[in-house]
């Protein structure tokens, strides 16, 4: 069976909106307008979480949501919201008939677990159909404050919607899928600790390169009153503790005191309007309402999204942990000078001193050890040259998205030579 056949390629996100876009929904959106280059059909089936319209396109790639609900007793509007930003276990029946009832399916392709992620490994199972999961973090590798912060919203809260995760054999998906794929070597080698099949593969993620090579930098400044002159340090990811801008925002703290034409700016939708409103407040309490922007998140399409990038002098991923880094890849596209905390995926990604540079995970006096590699990175405008240089080349050589294609089609066979091998039949 090949992509020419047309078979639909069903992708399951939790949720999938254009104003609230992030790394997973990247990467769906990209795998599937290369499985269109390719003659497939790719649709995404999600909830309505966030989302205003049942059916859209988005970026030329056909998306169908279905209503869905939190089954937990006495949540109020603002639990609901918290868990649509991140991390809700969601229940969406009108969903699984739609996994059940979309004709001419080739293979269903989960990026969420959990209840949902359940409603896409029993839709497979009844229709004799492979499912391959992709975990895009936070499965083996979330830090436990994290995770307690993710389940505050239903804290003590009675929940009447165990039976359908009992059900849709919620616990078993990793076990019982055709092929699970990790986004981060950090994730690999944990869910190959814990799981009882060798079903399990790397793909990291990937990056239009040609599109992110030309932007129009000095138009985003003048867009944002950024002088031209001013040393630009860019942050582009959701507002949350898990990206960490308040470490980056107190390493621009110190920075600006050495270098004063020094300018923050940080891009992302707000998934933590607590950590927001934090981030807010120290910048009031520095002084630096002036220096620091902060910006709603961007769309995929947006044209300011690759202005940005190419706006300024450095990028910054400082997360606590990243199972991957897409940002990274961007970044590098656009031929800008990295510094990542030497986390997750990003350790992998990122090798100090040649593609970027990394700074020193946790404990006391990180926030200093980040302003003096900006620091460094501002006095040395070779050394940021050098740096964009070799992460471009990374990007293009490694990570373009034809070439992930390729190899996750591969994942796709393999995983339909599995399920061939559980039904006792071929599975077209």
């Amino acid at each position: 069976m090949s992509l020419s056949e047309k078979q639909r390629i069903v992708h399951v996100p939790r949720r999938f909106v254009a104003a609230e876009w992030g790394g997973t929904e990247t990467v769906i959106l990209e795998i599937s307008r290369q499985q269109q280059r390719a003659g497939a059909t790719p649709e995404i089936l999600t909830s309505m979480a966030l989302a205003s319209q049942r059916r859209e396109e988005i970026g030329g790639v056909p998306v169908r949501r279905y209503p869905y609900c939190y089954p937990f007793l006495g949540l109020s509007r603002q639990d609901r919201a918290a868990m649509d930003k991140k991390g809700g276990n969601l229940l969406s029946l009108s969903l699984f008939y739609g996994l059940l009832s979309r004709p001419n399916v080739r293979l269903f392709h989960a990026h969420a677990l959990k209840r949902l992620g359940g409603e896409v490994r029993t839709a497979a199972r009844l229709r004799r159909k492979p499912f391959v999961v992709t975990l895009h973090g936070g499965v083996f590798d979330v830090p436990e404050a994290e995770r307690e912060q993710m389940l505050r919203p239903i804290a003590n809260k009675p929940e009447w919607g165990k039976v359908f995760g009992a059900l849709f054999g919620s616990r078993r998906i990793l076990d019982d899928a055709d092929q699970v794929i990790c986004v981060g070597a950090g994730e690999l080698e944990r869910a190959r600790g814990q799981l009882k099949h060798d079903r399990i593969a790397y793909l990291p993620n990937g990056v239009d390169s040609a599109r992110f090579a030309t932007g129009d930098g000095a138009a985003f400044r003048r867009r944002h009153g950024l002088s031209d002159d001013a040393f630009v340090v860019l942050n582009l990811s959701r507002i949350d503790p898990q990206k960490n801008q308040l470490l980056l925002l107190e390493a621009f703290a110190e920075l600006i005191q050495r270098k004063p034409n020094s300018s923050l700016v940080l891009i992302g939708p707000e998934t933590q309007p607590d950590y927001a409103a934090r981030i807010r407040a120290l910048v009031a309490e520095r002084n630096l309402s002036a220096s620091v922007r902060l910006l709603p998140g961007l769309r995929n399409d947006d044209p300011q999204l690759v202005e940005a990038y190419h706006a300024c002098d450095v990028f910054v991923l400082p997360s606590r942990h990243e199972p991957f880094g897409i940002v990274v890849l961007e970044a590098w596209s656009a031929g800008r000078a990295v510094i990542a905390n030497h986390v997750g995926g990003l350790r992998a990604l990122v090798r100090d001193g040649e593609n970027g540079l990394f700074i020193r995970p946790g404990g006391e006096g990180t926030s200093i050890d980040l302003a003096n590699r900006l620091l460094m990175l501002a006095d040395d405008p070779g050394l940021r040259r050098k740096l964009g240089e070799a992460g471009r080349a990374e990007a293009t050589e490694r990570y373009d998205w034809s070439r992930v294609a390729v190899q996750l089609e591969q994942l796709y066979l393999a995983a339909e030579r599995h399920a061939a091998t559980r039904y006792g039949r071929a599975t077209a």
